[in-house]
């Protein structure tokens, strides 16, 4: 008999495709995971997921299996939500996820949602923005936060904080403390940038490329804390987000180059699929965001 754990772990693995990585987001072992999947196969009769070489693809019934997997957990999730709207805020649940850029934003609003509404369960997801996408395409959560929210995207979204984009290096890097430094001037430094298709990349290269500067890339990262590491190694210098390396320019362990251009002003948003109807509690979650706006 197919149970809703089972279907709740298939997803997470079908959404994966790794039952290592499925384990770790459902904070359970690797083995139970694939036990569970083994169980729903056997209960529905057909391979769910194949395995080619170190990969795993979703068979056809696998696809039909995920769809109503998704329908029926959705539906379980508004009736939650329908119960929580009559019990007001006493519970609930809130699911949030953001681009890795807004980790370190989000969790101090958290914080003063979760003293104002101790019920309310809170889960938190941080990933890039190529995750991020995948999981509002998927409608995996109540709020998505992101940088900036793409045209080919039906969502209905707010703007809501300054989210200024900066060139960091060392202090010892001779362009630091100098004054209206020219964009040409960083022609031929050596750039640690983020993956292509991040928010932070997209706008790096808008600017260079309005300069007409062709950024020699070093290294790419996929993590902020990686590029701050590799920045402060001496390794180059880098375009990211004040916000994600605030605690290093505090400690005076980088520095903010003073280029003509800089801060480019981005803005975090959030957004969620358009005409969802959203939980009580990411309406109050949205009121704190906006509070701050």
């Amino acid at each position: 008999m197919t149970t809703l754990r089972q279907l709740q772990i298939f997803r997470s693995v079908a959404r994966k495709l790794s039952y290592t990585r499925a384990a770790e987001e459902l904070n359970l072992t690797q083995p139970a995971v694939f036990t569970q999947v083994r169980q729903l196969q056997e209960s529905v009769g057909s391979a769910l997921i194949e395995r080619i070489g170190k990969q795993l693809y979703l068979t056809e019934p696998g696809d039909v299996v995920l769809n109503s997997a998704q329908d029926i957990l959705g539906e379980l999730d508004r009736m939650d939500m329908r119960l929580a709207e009559l019990r007001g805020m006493a519970r609930g649940r809130l699911r949030v996820s953001v681009v890795s850029t807004a980790k370190y934003d989000i969790p101090r609003r958290l914080g003063d949602f979760c003293r104002q509404y101790p019920g309310i369960d809170v889960s938190l997801t941080v990933g890039n923005r190529e995750e991020l996408l995948a999981r509002f395409a998927a409608n995996e959560d109540d709020l998505y936060v992101l940088g900036t929210v793409p045209d080919g995207i039906d969502a209905d979204w707010h703007q809501y904080s300054e989210n200024p984009i900066v060139v960091i290096a060392t202090p010892e890097h001779p362009l630091a403390g100098k004054e209206n430094v020219g964009a040409s001037e960083l022609e031929g430094e050596a750039f640690i940038m983020r993956e292509e298709g991040s928010g932070t990349r997209i706008a790096t290269e808008r600017f260079f490329k309005g300069e007409g500067i062709a950024p020699t890339v070093r290294m790419e990262l996929g993590a902020n804390e990686a590029i701050s590491e590799a920045v402060m190694a001496g390794l180059g210098i880098s375009v990211i987000s004040r916000g994600s390396a605030r605690l290093e320019l505090q400690l005076g362990k980088l520095v903010e180059l003073k280029v003509t251009g800089f801060p480019i002003l981005r803005h975090w948003h959030v957004a969620w699929p358009k005409g969802k109807r959203i939980s009580v509690g990411a309406e109050a979650f949205l009121e704190i965001l906006l509070k701050e706006n």
